[in-house]
Order: structure tokens, then C-alpha cells, then sequence
């Protein structure tokens, strides 16, 4: 059985995915600060192929050591989903500081650092996949959002020369870019403003996490087994 370390799966995408891909006959390897009663509840369902393993990706120098652990207990990972992220809305000039370090720690230096540690174990096989989770954010800009932007920006920049890097021995490395979705985060913005983002859209909604799940599993899949480098946009056509 092939296993899949997924970050921020404790809801939202996250957990989308982790549900996606038992359904599609991985196991999984979930992580998160904390466990939710909705992954609890999928991790007791699974029949022994997900299992919870808590980690801050808010401190990356404790990457290596969660790293070993982890190929102890469940050998070396088929893939990677980078999904884990810290969003900040408001005005750059009067962010601190600290928010937007913080931010920098969990949406491109712990992807990064954990992409180092767990593709070793892919080069050694000469096979692997690794997923990371962006945003349309990254190319279309968004009042608000600059740090954001920027750290979504960084990891679509990683995707594409980590794809040259380990594509000769057979790892693909590709990201995904959702547009606003039906999750807890959209449904602080507002009315008004949700209804904004439904009305550009081609087809007058948001994706939902489920379908963009769908994105990843195909990517994790033998469907992806020539793509590399890419990053596919599932934004119910936000950006046509």
C-alpha cells in the first residue's frame, strides 16, 4: 500500500484530501496541530490506513527529527501533499511583524524543509509524488492578501525547479491552485463579497474542497505519471 503524508488535514482541503485518497486506496498520514472530531471520526472509519501524527509546522527545526519518525513507523512515504498554510487579512502596513514571519515559516520555509527531508526517501526509491497546495492568489493578486500572495508565489516558484531537480530519477513535483472554496474561511468574508467571487466565476460558483481533491488524487495517481512541473488551476473558472 502506497502512503501519502498530507499537512493541514485536519479540515478544509486537508481533510478533503485525506478522505479522497483512502477512498482511492492510499494510506494516509495525516498532520496538524491538533486532531478534529471530523478526522478523528475519518481515522476511525479508515480500518488501521490513517493515522494521525500532531506537528506546529510553525517551528521547522523540528522537521528532521517528525521526518524520522515517521519513515520508521510507516516507511517511506509514495507522496507528499503540502497543504498546510497560515492566512493573513488586512493591510500590509500595519501587519506586525511577527504575523508575517510566521506566516513565511508555515507557507514556504516548512514545505520546503519537509519536501527535503521526506523526498530522500523518493530519490532512494526513484519514485515519488509531491503536491503542493497554492492558491490563484499567487498570480492574480488580491487587496489583502500581499504576504499571502507572496508566500503562495514562493511555492508555485519551488514547484517548478524542484520538478527539474528530481524528475530525472522519477519524482514529480506539481501544485495546485484552488480559488475561494465553500469552506470556513470563505464564509467569514461576507455575503456580498462571497457572492462577488460566485459571479466571476465561469460557472457562478465556488469549487468545493471535494472536488478539488479531485486535483490531487489525480496528480498522486497513475493519471499524473507525466506531469511535472505543472500547476492546475480548480477555481470553478475564477480566472478564465
Amino acid at each position: 500500500m502506497r502512503t501519502v503524508l498530507v499537512t493541514g488535514s485536519t479540515r478544509g482541503l486537508g481533510l478533503a484530501v485525506a478522505e479522497r485518497l483512502l477512498e482511492e486506496g492510499y494510506g494516509v498520514v495525516a498532520t496538524g496541530r491538533a486532531e478534529t472530531p471530523e478526522l478523528a471520526a475519518l481515522r476511525e472509519a479508515s480500518g488501521g490506513r490513517l493515522s494521525f501524527a500532531p506537528f506546529d509546522l510553525s517551528e521547522p527545526d523540528g522537521i528532521y527529527a517528525f521526518v524520522h519518525a515517521l519513515t520508521a513507523a510507516h516507511g517511506t512515504f509514495w507522496g507528499l501533499v503540502n497543504n498546510a498554510a497560515v492566512g493573513l487579512d488586512g493591510v500590509l502596513a500595519t501587519q506586525h511583524n511577527r504575523d508575517i514571519e510566521r506566516l513565511i515559516r508555515v507557507n514556504v520555509v516548512a514545505p520546503i524543509v519537509l519536501t527535503k527531508y521526506v523526498s530522500r526517501g523518493m530519490i532512494a526509491a526513484r519514485e515519488g509524488r509531491i503536491v503542493n497546495v497554492s492558491s490563484i492568489i499567487a498570480t492574480t493578486g488580491y487587496s489583502g492578501l500581499a504576504a499571502y500572495a507572496a508566500s503562495k508565489s514562493a511555492l508555485e516558484g519551488f514547484t517548478r525547479s524542484l520538478a527539474r531537480e528530481l524528475g530525472r530519477v522519477g519524482v514529480t513535483v506539481n501544485a495546485i491552485a484552488p480559488g475561494y472554496m465553500e469552506t470556513d474561511m470563505t464564509s467569514g468574508l461576507g455575503g456580498e463579497k462571497v457572492d462577488a467571487i460566485r459571479r466571476r466565476s465561469a460557472l457562478r460558483r465556488l469549487p468545493s474542497p471535494a472536488e478539488v481533491s479531485h486535483a490531487a488524487a489525480y496528480l498522486l495517481g497513475p493519471g499524473g505519471a507525466a506531469v511535472t512541473g505543472t500547476v492546475m488551476t480548480v477555481d470553478a473558472g475564477s480566472t478564465a
